[in-house]
This record gives structure tokens, C-alpha cells and sequence, in this order.
């Protein structure tokens, strides 16, 4: 019998007593094991969804479950099997990092070692530094931890990386691939479309709370968004063709073309033509 879905949703809606619509008729599912990124431009309602499937927020309409419970009435037992990372921290700033570690980690049954998620999120130097005297990547790294400890069945990841360095991105990629590797259900959040790229299997693109592309990351837009570009300067003028054989355009042309360049459209262009057309 296959494995059910690890989330699933369907017609979330979430309308703010003001009348703003946040969330419109938003529908997708998430296999256990896959990783999946929420795409958007701010205020496009990817935070809000991700909140209502935390619990952390109510829905106006539509149905949504995690591990097959929906997410406003769980038990310790179903929350014990989720790890989140929020966009803001709200660890204790008189501890130490070791200690936070330490805390959050009874509360799981299938615990990870604290040395090693400290050394996986880059922190063993800073262990016994009190969070209060850490800076904004670091705490955001300890936000991180605090997520994995539990070796959470699923994990959620809102702009996990925010205020990271490339290098420590890199890291945390490296983490997450650790992560995937042992099967945990993985919904992230991110302006970053190298991360999303890098760490995705879909990603569903969402602007003005509606659903604009569900799809495999190299799949978005669909084909027509991703058929190249060419462009090229004749008698003064400046032209551009889209065509799926670039060469055969070029062969055919009968005037000279002057300062030619053949575009093929990246993961951004296509992203930033979706949600600039929305």
C-alpha cells in the first residue's frame, strides 16, 4: 500500500477580518521524503500558509493535514514529530547555546546528539557562548538546531538561510542533504532561488495568495517560459525572437547580426517573468 502524503491541502483559503484575502484557494500535497519550497514575492502569502500548517494560524476554508492530522488539533505525541524554524527566534538569550541543545532535546523521543547537530550547524565554537552575545547568522544557525534535533519527521523551514553568509549557506545545504537522506518530509520557505534549485524536488510558486505554478523545479513556468532568447542588433535596430532552435534562426537570417546573444531563460527569469505578469 503506497505511503499517504506527509501534507496535504486542499482550497486553503484565509481571509483577515479587514477583508484581506492572503491565502486564495491554494491546493498542493507533499510526499513523505520530498522536499518542497513555497516560492514568492513578500506579502505573497507563503509565511501564512506555512503558519496555518504549523497550527499557528486558523484557516477561513479548505482542509489541511500533516502526517495525516490536521495541524489545529494535534497531541504532544504529533508534535513531537515536527520540527520548525520560524523567520524570528524565540530562544532564551541568558543560556548557552549547549544549553538551549541540551533543553530541547528532552522534549524528543528520537533525539539528535547535541555535539553533532552543534558541529552540523556550524556552532561547536560557539557552544558555550551565551545566545545573547551571538550574532544574527549565528542565531539564526541555532534556530536551525533547535528545528533538527528531534529528527523531525517533517520539517518546515521559513527563509531558513536569512543573514547567512555563502559559505555557511553552503553548509546548511550540506545539512539538509544529510536531512532528506534520512527521510524527513522537508517544506521550505526561501528568496533564495539557488537554494530552492540546490534543494528541491518541486516548488510551488505563489503570488498575490494565489497559485500561480506547481511543478519539478527545472519544469516551472513550463516550456513556452523556458524557450531561449535571441537577440541581435541589425541596421541600427535592436531585434528578439524566441525560438527553440536558436541556430536554425541564426542560419536563416540574410542580414548581418551585429552583437548576437542566444538567452536561455535561468530558474530567475522564469520566476521573475511569473510573478511580474501576476
Amino acid at each position: 500500500m503506497p505511503e499517504s502524503p506527509a501534507i496535504e491541502v486542499h482550497h486553503l483559503t484565509k481571509r483577515y477580518p479587514t477583508g484581506k484575502l492572503a491565502v486564495d484557494d491554494v491546493s498542493f500535497t507533499i510526499e513523505a521524503g520530498e522536499t518542497f519550497a513555497l516560492l514568492g514575492p513578500n506579502g505573497a502569502g507563503k509565511s501564512t500558509t506555512v503558519e496555518i500548517l504549523e497550527g499557528y494560524r486558523s484557516r477561513t476554508d479548505g482542509t489541511v493535514t500533516v502526517l495525516g492530522h490536521d495541524p489545529v488539533r494535534t497531541s504532544r505525541s504529533h508534535n513531537a514529530r515536527i520540527g520548525i524554524v520560524l523567520q524570528s527566534s524565540a530562544e532564551s538569550p541568558n543560556v548557552t547555546v549547549a544549553e538551549q541543545l541540551r533543553h530541547f532535546a528532552t522534549l524528543y523521543p528520537r533525539r539528535r546528539d547535541v555535539d553533532e547537530t552543534l558541529h552540523a550547524t556550524g556552532l561547536t565554537e560557539q557552544r558555550n557562548t551565551r545566545i545573547a552575545r551571538l550574532s544574527g547568522g549565528q542565531r539564526r544557525r541555532v534556530d536551525v538546531a533547535l528545528g533538527i534535533i528531534g529528527r523531525p519527521e517533517v520539517l518546515f523551514l521559513d527563509e531558513p538561510t536569512t543573514g547567512f553568509d555563502p559559505e555557511a549557506r553552503r553548509q546548511f545545504w550540506s545539512l539538509l542533504r544529510q536531512v532528506q537522506g534520512e527521510g524527513t518530509t522537508i517544506l521550505l520557505t526561501t528568496h533564495y532561488l539557488d537554494e530552492a534549485a540546490h534543494l528541491a524536488d518541486r516548488a510551488a510558486v505563489i503570488a498575490d495568495g494565489r497559485l500561480l505554478d506547481l511543478a519539478p523545479i527545472d519544469e516551472l513556468g513550463g516550456a513556452a517560459a523556458r524557450t531561449p532568447r535571441v537577440r541581435w542588433t541589425s541596421q541600427n535596430q535592436t531585434h528578439e525572437e524566441r525560438t527553440t532552435d536558436p541556430a536554425a534562426l541564426i542560419r536563416a537570417s540574410t542580414d548581418p547580426m551585429h552583437d548576437l546573444e542566444v538567452i536561455r531563460p535561468s530558474l530567475e527569469d522564469v520566476y521573475l517573468e511569473m510573478v511580474g505578469s501576476k
